[in-house]
């Protein structure tokens, strides 16, 4: 009896997908959030320029 419901509780959990959607959803994430500090920091410079250069035109 125990062994089948161990069973039947092991095939679900091999046959869930969830968990590892939600971890490949995770990295993408944090490869998106990763590559937009890297964009904010290389165009720091030059936006702060830019917003200096237009407060001093007004």
């Amino acid at each position: 009896m125990f062994s089948s419901v161990l069973s039947k509780v092991a095939a679900r959990f091999v046959r869930d997908q969830r968990g590892a959607t939600m971890l490949e959803y995770g990295l993408l994430v944090g490869l998106v959030a990763i590559a937009a500090i890297i964009a904010v920091t290389a165009m720091g410079g030059a936006l702060s320029n830019m917003f200096t250069d237009a407060s001093n035109a007004l």
